[in-house]
């Protein structure tokens, strides 16, 4: 008879992450994870961060102040201001909660929280998502316990933090985790060609000018095959369906598709954006993708995202001012004229993914922090009250006002 593994004891947990989905997801996938694991898990996010759908329920959100480094002068000491302000909100939150450890995803929101747990000697985990490391991971990767990756080659890793990498990927949503052993959709020679177009709210505009008319630069009898879901921004979303109806090519579009986890199974070919979020979840379904970088990426982060999947042969790459109709109509060709290239593809994208990740960030988590702190040991101990994402701003803001 096998021993039954003992329960993990109960530790207290502090995730901070900026306010974009990019930060959030993977970071409410480490909580879902840790809460499962018996664990109790605590948010800072800032405004933008508690709107972001899928928080989980056992989770409380808190929002506190942060700024950003930018805007000249009087917005660098604006800035300062605020993160010295959170910050001292940050360590009344530790203090009251005791966190066996706080982990940062990055974002000018998440670093108060950080700076808290530096100055209170709380070990702290940074995850960044790009494969540039992001400006306020780099500021605080040597101070890190670790620095967990998504991908194996980072860009800008400082040395002090050479010897803290772990390479653990990037969380995804689980409703696109259930799909990864699903076949790749059935592709033959004279079938349907289906293809999911998104930009996102800063690089749509571009891929609704240029992808249509790539598209109808295609031979006809690769364009009588296409299939068309596209994502656009409701201003250019009647020029779109106007010119996919002039070259006589179906398309379904929107401004937001709810399950977008559904028609990324159903795709055979994926056009858009190289963010980090993108990446991971087009990895773990194994959809193959022509990528084009966000230009004004910080960093071109994005160029450095797509290198790994382009260079396993998932995926090519254009990039943003070489991106023209002819330019994606080629590479379009390249990859779907013949189905096993297409199937190929779709396998190198597949053995890129990373689908252990929350698992494996977890596990680095709770790696630090010594003893367990049970939760009896909190009897007695005035611990935040719980705090719905609703109301966290005034909730926080009220049981931390006299820590500044």
């Amino acid at each position: 008879m096998s021993k039954q593994a003992a329960p993990r004891a109960t530790r207290h947990y502090i995730l901070a992450a900026g306010g974009t989905g990019g930060h959030m997801i993977p970071a409410f996938a480490l909580a879902s994870e840790l809460i499962a694991r018996g664990h109790k898990v605590a948010l800072v996010t800032d405004t933008r961060g508690e709107a972001i759908p899928g928080m989980p329920k056992d989770m409380d959100a808190f929002v506190l102040p942060a700024g950003r480094m930018d805007g000249g002068i009087l917005g660098k000491i604006r800035g300062l201001n605020a993160i010295r302000k959170g910050r001292a909100m940050a360590l009344r939150l530790i203090r009251e909660m005791e966190p066996a450890c706080v982990v940062g995803f990055g974002g000018y929101p998440a670093m108060p929280t950080l700076l808290a747990a530096k100055a209170a000697n709380v070990p702290f985990v940074i995850h960044e998502q790009n494969a540039v490391l992001g400006r306020v991971n780099r500021y605080l990767a040597g101070s890190a316990a670790a620095v967990a990756t998504a991908y194996e080659r980072i860009d800008r890793m400082p040395a002090k933090a050479a010897g803290k990498i772990h390479l653990v990927g990037n969380p995804v949503r689980e409703e696109v985790l259930a799909l990864r052993d699903q076949s790749f959709p059935p592709f033959l020679k004279e079938g349907l060609l289906r293809v999911l177009v998104t930009g996102g709210s800063q690089g749509a505009r571009i891929l609704s000018r240029v992808v249509p008319q790539g598209f109808a630069a295609l031979p006809e009898d690769m364009r009588r095959r296409l299939q068309i879901t596209q994502q656009c921004r409701p201003e250019d979303i009647e020029a779109v369906r106007a010119s996919y109806a002039d070259s006589g090519i179906p398309a379904e579009l929107g401004t937001y598709f709810e399950d977008m986890a559904q028609r990324l199974a159903d795709a055979h070919l994926f056009v858009g954006r190289a963010g980090a979020s993108t990446i991971a979840e087009l990895t773990a379904v194994g959809r193959p993708a022509i990528l084009i970088p966000l230009a004004i990426a910080m960093d071109d982060h994005q160029t450095a995202n797509a290198r790994e999947m382009a260079e396993a042969g998932g995926a090519r790459s254009i990039a943003e001012p070489d991106f023209t109709p002819d330019a994606l109509a080629a590479q379009l060709m390249a990859m779907a004229d013949e189905p096993e290239t297409l199937a190929n593809a779709a396998h190198r994208s597949w053995i890129c993914g990373r689908p252990d990740a929350a698992r494996d960030l977890a596990d680095l988590v709770e790696g630090f922090g010594g003893t367990p702190l049970m939760d009896v040991i909190k009897v007695g101990k005035s611990a935040p009250a719980k705090t719905s994402a609703a109301t966290a701003a005034p909730a926080a803001t009220k049981a931390m006002e006299d820590a500044q």
